[in-house]
């Protein structure tokens, strides 16, 4: 049974603790946006330039950890980077007892949360891939994967229940004893890591060529140059139309909150399905063909979003159309989360994953500024449609051609 194999006692600390961080992250989720609304009094534009700040210019601060991360033990960057957001969101609860939390700091915690994120990514990524042998990079991707959409489906109910009975501070004191929770079980994985040795230069001293040296080494690799564009450009596709959508359902069709929840909420049970499914169907068909297949039908889904209709039959048509979007996903994502670890060289994982992250964070934050501009001038029913229309096209970006030798192949598609 592939999705049932066991990876040790190592794996087995490491996914608790990315377990325990994903679903206090989902629990205090738009906890950021509510606090500036609710306590800071802050209008749409401070509430978007907040939602923007944190990923753009989290992401440019994290361009140079990427190879600071490359160089150095991963276990202890993932420690501090947990650490780093703790004392980060807590120092929001701190300040609001004292009286003094301001919308300034929002955007400064924002930003450290949103590069250490990134660091924390890039080193984990590079460590699972010395922790777990290759034939069980698959099955421990899905494990992963099918946690995250597990946290999304619960973490935001418990979170809007949270924000009634507790206010939207105890949602970040939550979310940040999470990361120490996952600081404590990374500490608890033990055994030694050696120390990464820079090769072919002297000295350790980062150069200004390392910190391009993650997207030299994506943009030239055959394999890797068409997924980063593809995943690049549908996750800011779907992000930059998630608050046209809120503003469509909510605000012109005349949803209620509990259906906007239900209707983004329910269908992430595919993502944990689509997951459960990714190791069987690699198995049987082949890591190439199914993230392909997968690549491309995760593309069809989105432009039937710009049909909504008010009522009940609206309400379907969301559900149906995120179950399916969400299920190629969870199929989707593991598989290429495995696929792009074997293809990446050990000595370049850590900048390769974070200059793929910084790209995505970015492009995320400028495309969702883009498509509200593009709402503003056509409405938002138009500019989830142009988003449909272009998601269309991302399937003739993904790798035609399996660049995985064939003894990887085998060892990919072995069950066992």
């Amino acid at each position: 049974m592939v999705g049932r194999r066991r990876l040790g006692r190592q794996f087995g600390w490491l996914w608790a603790a990315y377990a325990v961080s994903t679903f206090g992250t989902r629990l205090a989720f738009d906890a950021f946006a509510l606090i500036a609304i609710l306590v800071l009094h802050a209008g749409p534009t401070e509430v978007s330039v907040l939602a923007a700040t944190g990923l753009a210019v989290g992401a440019a601060v994290a361009v140079p950890l990427g190879p600071w991360v490359e160089y150095r033990r991963k276990r202890p960057v993932m420690v501090t980077m947990d650490l780093t957001r703790f004392v980060a969101l807590m120092s929001v609860p701190a300040a609001y007892a004292l009286g003094l939390l301001s919308f300034v700091q929002l955007l400064v915690v924002s930003v450290v949360v949103g590069a250490a994120d990134i660091a924390f990514n890039a080193a984990s990524g590079a460590y699972l891939k010395a922790l777990v042998r290759p034939e069980d990079l698959l099955v421990a991707s899905g494990r992963f994967e099918s946690t995250t959409w597990t946290a999304t489906v619960l973490g935001p109910p418990v979170g809007t229940a949270s924000i009634g009975l507790f206010g939207p501070v105890m949602t970040v004191v939550a979310d940040a004893v999470s990361y120490l929770l996952s600081a404590a079980g990374i500490r608890a994985i033990g055994g030694s890591e050696p120390r990464p040795v820079r090769t072919g230069t002297q000295g350790a001293r980062l150069r200004f060529g390392d910190l391009l040296e993650g997207w030299r080494y994506i943009l030239t690799h055959p394999a890797l140059r068409p997924l980063f564009f593809n995943t690049v450009l549908v996750s800011g596709l779907i992000m930059a139309t998630s608050p046209l959508l809120a503003v469509l359902m909510l605000g012109d069709l005349g949803f209620a909150p509990w259906q906007y929840g239900l209707a983004f909420g329910l269908p992430c049970v595919g993502g944990i399905i689509g997951s459960r499914l990714a190791p069987r169907l690699v198995a049987r068909f082949g890591r190439h063909k199914v993230m392909l297949t997968a690549g491309t039908l995760r593309a069809c889904w989105s432009l039937g979003l710009a049909f909504i209709r008010p009522g009940v039959v609206g309400l379907v048509l969301v559900i149906a159309v995120e179950f399916g979007l969400i299920t190629c996903m969870g199929v989707f994502n593991p598989v290429f989360a495995t696929y792009r670890l074997d293809q990446t060289a050990t000595d370049r994982i850590a900048r390769t994953l974070s200059a793929w992250s910084v790209s995505s964070k970015a492009t995320v934050a400028a495309m969702t500024g883009l498509w509200g501009l593009l709402a503003g001038i056509t409405g938002p029913r138009t500019a989830i449609a142009v988003a449909g229309l272009l998601m269309l096209i991302t399937p003739f970006l993904l790798p035609r051609h399996d660049h995985t030798p064939h003894h990887e192949r085998d060892l990919a598609r072995s069950p066992t």
